[in-house]
């Protein structure tokens, strides 16, 4: 509970210091293998990503999964935020939240 309190002024920082509101971004949460311990629901996740307009996904580093595909994510993202007018760089580095 207490990373997903955090992660919200960080994300507001990021986008203050980019200057940008498109930062390519993923919010993410980690080990989904712990089901039992979870702190944060799925729900909380998913719509806190839809206020910030970024892609949601659930991972674990300890049994991979859904990690290919969340390195999959970033990179379309990344590809993704070279708008607004098509060849234009949003921001000078990505953040991966």
């Amino acid at each position: 509970q207490q990373s997903f309190q955090d992660i919200k002024p960080m994300r507001d920082q990021i986008i203050r210091v980019k200057r940008y509101e498109r930062v390519p971004m993923i919010l993410v949460g980690n080990k989904v293998d712990l089901e039992g311990e979870r702190e944060v629901s799925f729900g909380e996740g998913k719509a806190l990503a839809e206020e910030w307009s970024c892609p949601f996904m659930e991972t674990s580093a300890k049994n991979k999964a859904s990690v290919d595909e969340l390195f999959a994510e970033i990179v379309r993202q990344m590809n993704y935020a070279s708008q607004p007018n098509g060849d234009e760089q949003c921001c000078s580095s990505c953040a991966i939240l």
